[in-house]
């Protein structure tokens, strides 16, 4: 069997595990699930993403079956109300806009905690980063040294991340 022609679909993620390498994109227009390939999501700019974050991709129909070949752009899955940090209760999307895009480096995370840090280029302190955070940015999971941009504040225990984007994602 010929790969078939690349062609444009948005949907939402079935499940990704960087651990694994991959994970599945059930789209909208239906079909089997898509294939996303660690390498794809890196490409991006990512090394994780979200349960049902919307992804629109490039995808192409092979031998071994459906399978992206690019994303285009990912939207973060809705934030559930029961799911706010009370640091954020006041805040909208357009005060956290407000804060500026710092570049930073993940010092740990762990997903089973919920909880990781990073640490500002140019500055030791910690920056508290919480999992509810990484979903409403539309990440899943954080990696030791990983770049990325952070919008901070202060919060009522320190430092904390409102918001991050992948360092790559920026720079586009």
């Amino acid at each position: 069997m010929q790969d078939s022609a690349a062609r444009r679909v948005t949907g939402q993620v079935k499940w990704f595990d960087p651990v694994k390498g991959f994970g599945f994109v059930v789209a909208d227009e239906g079909g089997p699930d898509i294939l996303l390939h660690a390498n794809v999501l890196r490409n991006f700019g990512q090394s994780s993403i979200a349960e049902s974050a919307t992804v629109e991709l490039v995808l192409q129909e092979t031998a071994r079956g459906v399978q992206a070949t690019e994303i285009v752009s990912i939207t973060p899955p809705a934030a559930a109300p029961a799911n706010t940090l009370a640091d954020f209760e006041e805040l909208s999307d357009e005060d956290i806009e407000k804060h500026p895009l710092t570049p930073a480096r993940v010092k740990w995370f762990d997903k089973s905690k919920g909880f990781g840090f990073a640490n500002i280029f140019g500055n030791s302190d910690d920056v508290f980063v919480h999992v509810e955070v990484l979903r409403r940015s539309g990440l899943s999971e954080l990696q030791p040294g990983e770049a990325l941009a952070i919008r901070v504040m202060d919060g009522q225990r320190g430092k904390m991340a409102m918001q991050i984007c992948a360092w790559e994602a920026v720079l586009k």
